[in-house]
This record gives C-alpha cells, sequence and structure tokens, in this order.
C-alpha cells in the first residue's frame, strides 16, 4: 500500500536544547500532515548560540544512512535541508537531491550558515561556495540577509530600496532556484517590520510579507519560518499565502512566548502555536512589490 501521508526528507541537525531545527522541523510538518523522515547532519549538545556547546558531527555516517533508504526505494514528495555538519555534506546534499527527487519534489535549501554579518562559529569560510552550489539544486531557498550577500559575494547592507531587493532576488534566481526568499531583510520603508521577500519566476512577480517587530529575539525562527513555508507549499498553498502563513506563525509563537516572563532566548514556545496551523487563511497581508 502506498504511503498515505506526504513523506518530507528532513536534512538538518539535531540540537539536545534550545528548539530549532529538527525540534521543530518534526513537530511543524506532523502537525501540518506530513510524514518527517530525518536525515540528521550533526548532534548538538545545544545550538550554538549557547557557549561551550558540543557538536558531533556526523558527516563520515551519513552514507550508510543514505545508501539503506536507497535499499529500501523510498521516495519524497520533499527535500528540505538547513545546517550541515561539515562543508563536505553540501555535496551529499546535492547527490541526495539527484537521487531521491523526481520532478515533482519540492527541494528547499536553507542555506544556514551565518546571520548578523558573520558565518557561525562553526562553519568554515568554503561552506559559503558548497552552500551556493546546493542552491542550485533547490527550487525554493530561504537564506537570511547575511547568507544571500555571502552567496552573491556581495556586503551585507544596512537597507534596501524595493528595487533593490528586486535586483537581490534575481541575482539569486539566477543561481538556479525558481523561489528564491530572503528574510530578515532590512527593507528601507519597513524599519518597524521584521520583512521577508521572494521572487516566482514562473510568473515574473515579487512578494513581499511581514511581521511587526518585538524587542525581542529568539533563536531558531528562521528553521520556524521555512518549515512552515515548506509545509504550505506542499499543500498546494501559493508562494504569497505560504509566506504570510509562516510569518503569522513565527510572529504569533513569538508573542505567545513574550508574554511569559524568565525565559531567555533559547526557550520560543513551538508548542503552544502548533494548534494554529490547522486554522484557515481568514486574512493574508501579503503584498505585490511592484
Amino acid at each position: 500500500m502506498s504511503n498515505p501521508l506526504p513523506r518530507v526528507a528532513a536534512i538538518h541537525d539535531l540540537s539536545g536544547y534550545g528548539r530549532c531545527s529538527l525540534t521543530v522541523i518534526i513537530p511543524i510538518l506532523a502537525t501540518m500532515g506530513f510524514e518527517v523522515c530525518p536525515l540528521p547532519t550533526a548532534v548538538l549538545s545545544t545550538h550554538t548560540a549557547i557557549e561551550g556547546y558540543k557538536l558531533f558531527d556526523l558527516t563520515d555516517q551519513l552514507p550508510g544512512f543514505i545508501d539503506h533508504w536507497k535499499s529500501q526505494r523510498l521516495r519524497f514528495e520533499a527535500v528540505y535541508s538547513g545546517f550541515l555538519g561539515s562543508a563536505r555534506q553540501a555535496a551529499m546534499v546535492r547527490d541526495f537531491i539527484r537521487d531521491f527527487a523526481g520532478p515533482d519534489t519540492l527541494t528547499v535549501v536553507d542555506p544556514v550558515m551565518a546571520d548578523f554579518g558573520k558565518l557561525y562559529v562553526s562553519m568554515p569560510p568554503e561552506m559559503i561556495g558548497e552552500m551556493r552550489d546546493l542552491c542550485r539544486c533547490a527550487k525554493v531557498i530561504t537564506p537570511n540577509i547575511t547568507e544571500a550577500a555571502f552567496m552573491l559575494g556581495r556586503e551585507v547592507p544596512s537597507s534596501l530600496s524595493p528595487e533593490e531587493v528586486k535586483e537581490w532576488l534575481l541575482a539569486l534566481s539566477d543561481l538556479g532556484p525558481s523561489m528564491p526568499v530572503i528574510t530578515s531583510l532590512p527593507l528601507s520603508s519597513r524599519t518597524d517590520r521584521s520583512t521577508v521577500a521572494a521572487y516566482n519566476r514562473e510568473d515574473g512577480r515579487f512578494w513581499l510579507a511581514g511581521r511587526p517587530l518585538m524587542p525581542t529575539q529568539y533563536h531558531g525562527t528562521g528553521d520556524i519560518f521555512s518549515s512552515v513555508l515548506t509545509g504550505s507549499l506542499l499543500q498546494g498553498d501559493s508562494l504569497p499565502i505560504a509566506l504570510d502563513r509562516s510569518c503569522q506563525f513565527v510572529a504569533s509563537a513569538i508573542q505567545i512566548t513574550f508574554g511569559y516572563s524568565g525565559l531567555d532566548h533559547h526557550e520560543i514556545l513551538l508548542e503552544r502555536s502548533l494548534n494554529t496551523l490547522h486554522a484557515p487563511v481568514t486574512y493574508a497581508s501579503y503584498e505585490l512589490l511592484a
């Protein structure tokens, strides 16, 4: 019997503490109705923003895991990758997409490697080129503004005009993906919002979505955003609706968490927000970037 649930290969790390990567990806996509098959790239004691974290790189173990999946003739409706344990893993993920993704498979790459103008401490400089090559294999990519700048060989901007945003999205699309998305966008006209922008090469349209800024910041929101976006596209949502749902879900999770005192920045209360993923879209605030 065929699998009654669409299946997603989730190629990410597993952090024991700090809601991010697989610990948010699995519950989000499961709540949205998908079977998640995790392929862990690394195991960490905590995410990398917590001083003293321990990382166990699974690069040498990945080929055996993947060969076993091949022997089981697994097929996936989506392949979704994020944090890699080493630069060598990028080629493995490219091969994975080649071997497991069919013409109708949704391929999503979140090139997790940098933020706030610098690479994460666990990332070697060669990761930039490897992530750039990996993004060539994807339909959807979700870099933040720092990752987008690094892959394009540009300075990280302090602000961008709408016309500049469109040019950045076109440059990312020229790498290969037909739906590039940029998060944490410093849009000059929207300084009071956290903005995302996207381009759909199939119809040539550009989109904006966002959420109000809160006087706080939580780790893992990028993984949450990309997971909801992946699930929404798999459910058949249009790109702007998927953007909007993702922004609204992140905003809801942040607002729920912010209302509690005594929580640190590693404690976004994802579980209190999961039920909203079943709610119908009753209001959309996305905009066409003309």
